[in-house]
């Protein structure tokens, strides 16, 4: 665990207040959080760390798997509702806590699987969150997470905030990064044997393209950040929302946005 002054600090207080609306946009990542479990081929009994757990959809499919899960959040909103479900789902045994992936608040070798569905992405300095991740497991534990390829929608949607928005603090990585098996193959380097990468398709479903963009604009922090910071230029915030649509129709049809994400796992050195 980290001692030293976090030079992202702003930017993860930033963070922790952006992502407090998301809950709406959990529900849709439930199927994909079933997905990354069995991929991460999680068993009875095992130690499961969730990182960015957020309403802790993967935490709590985890544990009705048999695992004893912890998810860790920046903000205490959507750990509020995790517990919550967890409730729902008569899951006592599971544990909440804030919590940075730069800075994990556990001890060596506690974990005998780190996973991440979407969530250390946004850690800025990943060789940093990869360091803590490894840290944590046990001998022989294995990480397991699901990122946003840059080449498909989600990654091109990061994208086009990235070009509308001020720039991050120098040094901190674009999250789509994290959906290119070859930078992931790197960041992961002599820490973890060689990844074993999957892919999946997450279907989010939406009246039309206008109804997909409201709901995106009040419940994904980035894209509420935006449309937020542009209230009072009408035509801007007309530019950004069309460029969101043309952006979003070549995926979707059928009444669902595709959303494809990259799964990666690899057993710790």
């Amino acid at each position: 665990m980290s001692s030293t002054i976090d030079p992202f600090a702003d930017l993860k207080t930033r963070q922790r207040e952006m992502w407090a609306s998301f809950a709406p946009t959990a529900t849709f990542t439930t199927p994909v959080a079933a997905h990354l479990v069995e991929f991460a081929e999680i068993k009875h009994g095992e130690t499961v760390l969730d990182v960015g757990t957020g309403t802790g959809v993967v935490a709590i499919t985890a544990a009705r798997a048999g695992a004893l899960a912890t998810g860790l959040d920046l903000t205490p909103a959507l750990l509020d509702v995790a517990r919550e479900n967890a409730r729902i789902a008569k899951l006592a045994n599971t544990q909440w806590l804030e919590g940075d992936a730069e800075s994990l608040p556990f001890p060596d070798g506690h974990f005998d699987v780190v996973v991440s569905q979407f969530g250390h992405i946004f850690a800025p300095r990943p060789e940093v969150a990869v360091a803590e991740m490894r840290r944590v497991l046990k001998p022989g534990g294995r990480i397991a997470f699901a990122t946003w390829p840059p080449e498909h929608f989600v990654g091109r949607l990061f994208s086009f905030v990235a070009k509308n928005s001020p720039p991050p603090p120098p040094g901190a990585a674009p999250p789509p990064q994290w959906g290119s098996p070859d930078i992931v193959a790197e960041r992961l380097g002599d820490k973890f044997e060689a990844p074993f990468f999957s892919r999946g398709v997450m279907q989010f479903p939406a009246l039309s393209l206008s109804h997909y963009r409201e709901f995106m604009e009040r419940s994904v922090g980035p894209m509420q950040k935006l449309i937020e910071a542009s209230a009072n230029e009408p035509e801007r915030l007309a530019a950004l929302r069309a460029g969101f649509e043309t952006l979003a129709a070549p995926y979707y049809f059928g009444n669902m946005i595709r959303q494809e994400y990259l799964l990666t796992r690899a057993k710790a050195r």
